[in-house]
Order: structure tokens, then C-alpha cells, then sequence
């Protein structure tokens, strides 16, 4: 999860190609209560200000859903902060590539502010948010792939396999889940391979992503 600074604002650091596109970021995080924006670059220098400014959240602006930007916010992503794409028609790989990496959000390039505002809060958070219509196109992509489909998996999971992956969303380590639910972390950690092993998932990341096409996690 993302760390915390102790002044209760969020750090943001903004990044897009388009001098256009930073200005309209840097204004949508600045009108924002409790969001400090630390400042503002191209993707190709986020590495290096992310490690001058140390910001809670990163917002890229993203041209296009390809390798390039892929390596730029794996690379980020992997460093700490918590990391927001606005990026148009990502392919399902792209996404899933995305969200193992540690990105938290994907939202189209033209998202009104109040959806920038939430993204930055969840990812903040240890939330992951997606637009309905690439996690639609990853479930797709996902439910081709795997052999159990999704109301399958729905009837399998227990309630208690429900409540962990619902936790897992909220961004918390098995100690916390552990100590939340009044169990073990083996136990935990069983309940977690159970989780993956009925959804088919390689990840907890895609294991939340199938709870939200499933209805089981609100987003």
C-alpha cells in the first residue's frame, strides 16, 4: 500500500506529454481539498521527479497503451507511489500488465475531474479503480481464458473467501486481514490460494479485478 505522509494531504505528482494536458492536471489537482500537487513532468522523467519529490499518487497522461508507456509506469509503479493512467482503449493485456505492475487506476484521457479526484483518493487508499468499459473488455478477455466462468466462481467462493477478497481490495497485508477477521495468517493465507485457485487468477490484483466484474467489490 501506499505510504502515508502525516499532514493528511495527498502528495500528487502529475505527468503528460502535452503541455496542455499537465496544465489541465495541474489545475484539476490544485482546485482539490486536501490534494497538494508536488509538480509536474513528462512521462519520460517521471522516474527521476518521482524520486526527487517522493508524491503519494502519480497522475500520467498517457498518448497511447504501448510498451513505452508500460515500461514508464512499471517503473514508477514498482518505486512506491500509488499510480493513476489516463490512457484511451488500453487492450486487455495492457491492462492486466497494468494492474500485476501495481497501477492502481485506469481512466480514459478526457475523465471529468471528479473521477481524477476519486481515482487519486482510492489509489491513495490501496483501492483499485477502473472506467466500466476496460474492466468490461478484461473480464471478457479473462472469462476466454479461463475454463471456470465467472458464475461458477461466484457459487464456489465461500463467505468468509468473500470478506478476504473484499479486504484484499482495501489494499490490506494478511496480518491485518489476519487480525480483522480474528484468524491466523496460514489461515489467511489458505483463504487467499482458494481465492486464486476458484477464480483462476495469477495475482491477488486479478483476483480484485474478477470481484469487480462479479459484483462482489464495489468500486
Amino acid at each position: 500500500m501506499t505510504k502515508k505522509n502525516g499532514s493528511g494531504e495527498v502528495r500528487v505528482l502529475a505527468a503528460a506529454a502535452s503541455a496542455v494536458k499537465r496544465a489541465g492536471l495541474e489545475a484539476i489537482v490544485r482546485s482539490a481539498p486536501r490534494l497538494k500537487l508536488v509538480g509536474t513532468t513528462y512521462p519520460s522523467g517521471l522516474s527521476a521527479q518521482a524520486r526527487a519529490f517522493q508524491p503519494d499518487v502519480i497522475v500520467a497522461d498517457l498518448d497511447r497503451p504501448d510498451s513505452q508507456s508500460m515500461a514508464t509506469i512499471s517503473a514508477v509503479a514498482a518505486s512506491g507511489p500509488a499510480v493513476v493512467t489516463l490512457v484511451d482503449a488500453p487492450s486487455p493485456s495492457w491492462t492486466a500488465h497494468a494492474l500485476r505492475a501495481g497501477v492502481r487506476a485506469i481512466l480514459p484521457r478526457d475523465a471529468p475531474a471528479e473521477e481524477i479526484f476519486a481515482a487519486i483518493r482510492s489509489a491513495h487508499a490501496g483501492l483499485v479503480l477502473m472506467d466500466a468499459a476496460v474492466t468490461q473488455d478484461l473480464a471478457r478477455h479473462l472469462h476466454v481464458e479461463r475454463p471456470k466462468s465467472a458464475p461458477e466462481a461466484f457459487d464456489e467462493l465461500t463467505t468468509r473467501e468473500i470478506e478476504v477478497l473484499r479486504m484484499l481490495a482495501d489494499g490490506l497485508g494478511n496480518k491485518q486481514i489476519a487480525a480483522g477477521l480474528g484468524i491466523s495468517d496460514h489461515t489467511v493465507k489458505f483463504h487467499i490460494s482458494s481465492i486464486l485457485d476458484k477464480l483462476g487468477a495469477s495475482s491477488r490484483t486479478e483476483a480484485v479485478t474478477l470481484g469487480i466484474r462479479l459484483g462482489l467489490i464495489l468500486i
